[in-house]
């Protein structure tokens, strides 16, 4: 465990406290048993390794990669056993879907410790939920996204805005004191500002190859799927990309890669749990997770410049910001009359020509515009709506 231990504290030594993902304040660490999941790249490792460096005293804490070489020859079980022997109180286990049988001894270590307290970061490609030893019970869990433009402004350029309720936004009293021209900001951020890494050199490059390890190692790794099954949704990834945005033909789309429609929805499925697409749902169902599929994203803007670059189309774009952002506080669906339903309030997206003829005049719908620095009315600019969280 020495050597455990000097990598640890080497990571500490190399984190900075300077910069708080929106999610650092809401999670219940002191619970007995906890989860971080989401997508590569969005800043699960940085976020508790911050929380080990400001509350907790290294000698009682210890964090663990479970790709480590260390697992190669000892269980997650005997060293959570050898921690707690030694008066250890909290252990923290990163990247735990790299770990075989993780759910399993997970659920061990939390009935033989129950003075020990387990935090655990995995990609969100892992239905923790439904653990072969059913942590549900046990766990508490938190889903990391990506930077909203409000955490991008703090980490890229210093300037800290507070967060804005729906409510605020289409009142349009999400301000930005100090910043008199947003737009470029906002541009530069929908191009590169969504991964906290994307303030570094090579920025695409990283996500490039990110996009590719969870296409080729992460969800086949969990879906136990083969290598042709890879290329499959490689393929998939590059019809939605192509799209303005992606209406599913399932049937048509079955055909095209070659596969079996009730495959094809647990591919789409797959690629949206690990960060990849996102699915707008319609308003014909109470339950989210049985409605029809009306259009599908990629996850984030910077996915699309990743993947199609000058050839991004700009209405693509406004749709899949609005849709990435909103979804993490609001359930967001598909509207009949417009572009997204938010609760009782409709949003049509588009540029500063946007029109309002789609829309009812009832104090609930509203237009949301890029290119423009304010709002008035009931026209909303697109930046205010990366202010949420």
């Amino acid at each position: 465990m020495r050597t455990l231990y000097q990598k640890f504290e080497t990571l500490l030594q190399n984190t900075s406290t300077d910069f708080k993902r929106y999610l650092y304040h809401e999670v219940a660490w002191d619970s007995r048993m906890t989860g971080i999941i989401g997508p590569r790249g969005v800043g699960k490792t940085t976020m508790i390794l911050q929380y080990i460096s400001e509350h907790l005293d290294s000698k009682r804490a210890l964090y663990v990669s479970a790709d480590d070489i260390y697992f190669s020859d000892n269980k997650l079980l005997d060293l959570a056993d050898e921690f707690y022997k030694n008066a250890g109180e909290y252990l923290f286990i990163d990247e735990i879907h790299k770990y075989g049988n993780w759910s399993r001894e997970l659920k061990n270590i939390y009935d033989s410790f129950p003075k020990l307290k387990v935090v655990f970061t995995g990609s969100s490609v892992l239905d923790i939920l439904k653990g072969t030893a059913d942590l549900s019970r046990r766990a508490l869990i938190y889903k990391l996204q990506g930077l909203s433009f409000r955490e991008y402004l703090k980490l890229y350029h210093h300037f800290d805005f507070e967060v804005y309720s729906l409510k605020q936004i289409i009142e349009n009293k999400a301000k930005l004191k100090g910043i008199e021209h947003p737009l470029p900001l906002f541009n530069d951020y929908l191009n590169r500002g969504y991964y906290p890494f994307g303030i570094e050199n090579e920025m695409h490059l990283r996500l490039g190859q990110i996009i590719v390890q969870t296409l080729e190692t992460d969800i086949p790794q969990y879906a136990n799927l083969n290598i042709g099954t890879s290329r499959k949704l490689k393929r998939l990834l590059s019809i939605i990309a192509e799209s303005v945005p992606f209406k599913p033909n399932f049937s048509k789309i079955a055909e095209i890669i070659n596969v079996s429609r009730n495959s094809l929805d647990d591919y789409f499925s797959y690629m949206e749990k690990a960060g990849l697409i996102g699915q707008l749902r319609n308003e014909t169902s109470g339950i989210r997770g049985l409605a029809k599929i009306d259009k599908v994203y990629l996850d984030n803007t910077n996915i699309i410049f990743n993947l199609v670059g000058d050839q991004s189309n700009i209405g693509n774009i406004r749709e899949t910001f609005f849709f990435n952002q909103m979804r993490v506080k609001n359930e967001v669906i598909a509207s009949r009359n417009a572009d997204f339903v938010i609760d009782q309030y409709t949003f049509e997206v588009g540029g500063k020509n946007k029109q309002q003829s789609q829309l009812e005049k009832d104090g609930q719908s509203f237009v949301v515009k890029d290119d423009i620095e304010f709002g008035y009315h009931n026209v909303i600019p697109l930046w205010a709506f990366g202010l949420n969280y």
